[in-house]
């Protein structure tokens, strides 16, 4: 089975936590040995602590994304030590550069790439230039509500959910503001275009997410 896994910073880096990481590399070293894998790491509150401080200092929004971008690339070198050795040593900066070490065998582990990319944005992209199998969204929810939980009551979870239909409810929960979308809108659209099957789940209990990487989905599945 070839994965791509993308872990949200909130839920690999909340309070970098080095046995949180350990959890987290064993997890992907285990994997590592029955699938070919790639995993992409987010930013979480350490990048939002850093952009609030530039934000203050004067930094443009093109200085603030560089600093997100730069965090996530940290954790994902916390993420290659707990890893050890089925982990590329080195952090790739771009899709084509962890499509070449995908080759070789080994586990990229990357951040982000680009202004305006987000964790799941980046990959949901690298599942389709890899040719993943699975793609699984470790977020800081369940799964895909028909709104947003946390400020709407009666919402209904899916435990699956056709690709276009995804894409069409989360173009009008980002239209409500203040609401969160559980997939971001651009994430949603490629995994629309690439036909990839994608699990959203609870990324923050590393359990669900080797079910969800093994095909027993405790989430949310988008379908082709």
């Amino acid at each position: 089975m070839n994965t791509v896994i993308s872990l949200g910073g909130s839920v690999l880096a909340a309070d970098l936590d080095p046995e949180r990481f350990r959890t987290y590399g064993d997890l992907v070293a285990d994997l590592a040995a029955d699938h070919r894998l790639a995993v992409v790491t987010g930013g979480g509150p350490t990048a939002r602590e850093y952009i609030g401080t530039a934000r203050e200092l004067g930094a443009n929004e093109t200085d603030l994304d560089a600093l997100g971008v730069a965090v996530t690339r940290l954790n994902a070198r916390l993420l290659i030590a707990a890893v050890g050795s089925p982990a590329h040593p080195t952090v790739p900066t771009g899709i084509d550069r962890a499509r070449e070490i995908h080759r070789t065998g080994d586990v990229p582990i990357m951040g982000g790439t680009v202004a305006g990319h987000t964790t799941d944005a980046v990959a949901a992209s690298l599942a389709e230039s890899v040719d993943a199998d699975r793609l699984v969204l470790g977020t800081s929810v369940d799964g895909v509500y028909s709104g947003d939980p946390n400020v709407e009551e009666d919402v209904e979870k899916f435990d699956r959910i056709d690709a276009g239909d995804l894409v069409g409810l989360i173009a009008e929960i980002d239209l409500d503001a203040g609401s969160n979308a559980p997939v971001d809108l651009l994430a949603a659209k490629m995994i629309q275009r690439s036909g990839i099957e994608t699990v959203v789940c609870d990324g923050s209990d590393p359990a669900i997410v080797r079910a969800a990487a093994t095909g027993d989905a405790p989430g949310t599945v988008v379908e082709p």
